[in-house]
């Protein structure tokens, strides 16, 4: 059938064609078929990021479309850098980075090495582990403002139980220090089982006979993991710390969903920031500045961290 096909289609190709296509190597071949999904994705990504550079530099503004752009140079560049509240943005972004990556880091290789005991029914729970992080964010988000309501949240009632707070006294989204911690619970909760799936790769990645040999020479079970365990599952440790901490610096949808940055501006992050200077202020050219302050700052910060990276993969 296949041949046939074939046959068919050969025989309704133009010879000129036919004769151009038997003249095409295999990697010129391989060329023609992956270029138009190159191409694609150059429009996709590539053009909007020079866009964005470009208008970084002037006044425009998206909904007033028939002004006059002027070119500003590096003006947008410089109020950014002196505004005192982008710092604070900023400050608040790193406050959940690091808080949400040193929880998921803990509990996610603590769960991958309990895992990787293989008990009973170990693949039960690992199932059921990654059940959060198969969820859509808004419904993540919907799902634990719910949780957080302090009349009807199971929250609140969770707490009010274990210390005798009353239950309407458990203000998680409108209480100016409980309000970030609620987001970090919620991203850890979602994300934690990223970090446990990595870190299970690199422990089940761990040569048994290694194990064995450091049992033959009598190392106890703690002297095994700091010895053999840690160092060699390191490089996946590491590499999920990489990829949560870009996705955690971009944080905006559970932010947005669950406090909107509030109260006030204790859970602004930078990306919230950045939405309302480009579609609540219709600050167009001064955002785009932004954003492109926030990608090179990621791709320098994972830049480094790469290089570190490396490193340890080469030990």
């Amino acid at each position: 059938m296949l041949n046939r096909t074939a046959e068919n289609v050969a025989r309704a190709t133009p010879e000129p064609l036919a004769r151009k296509v038997r003249g095409i190597s295999d990697k010129g071949l391989a060329w023609l078929f992956i270029s138009p999904t190159i191409l694609l994705l150059l429009a996709i990504n590539i053009f909007p990021l020079f866009w964005a550079i470009y208008l970084s530099f002037t006044n425009y503004r998206a909904n007033r479309p028939n002004e006059v752009v002027k070119n500003l140079g590096f003006a947008n560049y410089q109020r950014i850098l002196g505004d005192q509240d982008i710092w604070i943005a900023m400050q608040t972004t790193a406050h959940f980075v690091f808080w949400t990556i040193l929880l998921q880091t803990l509990i996610g290789f603590t769960l991958a090495w309990l895992i990787d005991r293989k008990f009973r029914s170990h693949a039960f729970w690992t199932t059921l582990i990654l059940v959060p992080m198969m969820l859509s964010p808004a419904v993540v988000g919907n799902f634990w403002r719910f949780l957080y309501e302090p009349q009807i949240g199971l929250f609140a009632y969770a707490i009010s139980f274990v210390s005798g707070i009353p239950p309407t006294n458990i203000q998680m989204l409108s209480n100016v220090s409980l309000a970030p911690w609620s987001i970090i619970i919620v991203d850890t909760w979602m994300w934690t089982p990223y970090v446990m799936l990595i870190c299970l790769a690199g422990l089940r990645s761990i040569p048994e006979y290694i194990y064995e040999a450091a049992e033959v020479d009598r190392a106890s079970n703690w002297r095994q993991f700091w010895s053999i365990t840690l160092p060699m599952a390191l490089p996946f440790i590491m590499l999920a710390v990489l990829f949560r901490g870009i996705e955690n610096f971009k944080m905006f949808d559970m932010v947005n969903l669950l406090t909107g940055g509030g109260p006030g501006s204790t859970t602004e992050v930078a990306s919230i920031t950045l939405k309302r200077q480009a579609f609540e202020s219709w600050r167009t050219g001064y955002s785009s500045a932004f954003a492109i302050i926030l990608f090179v700052a990621v791709f320098g910060l994972a830049n480094i961290y790469v290089k570190a990276l490396n490193k340890v993969k080469q030990r």
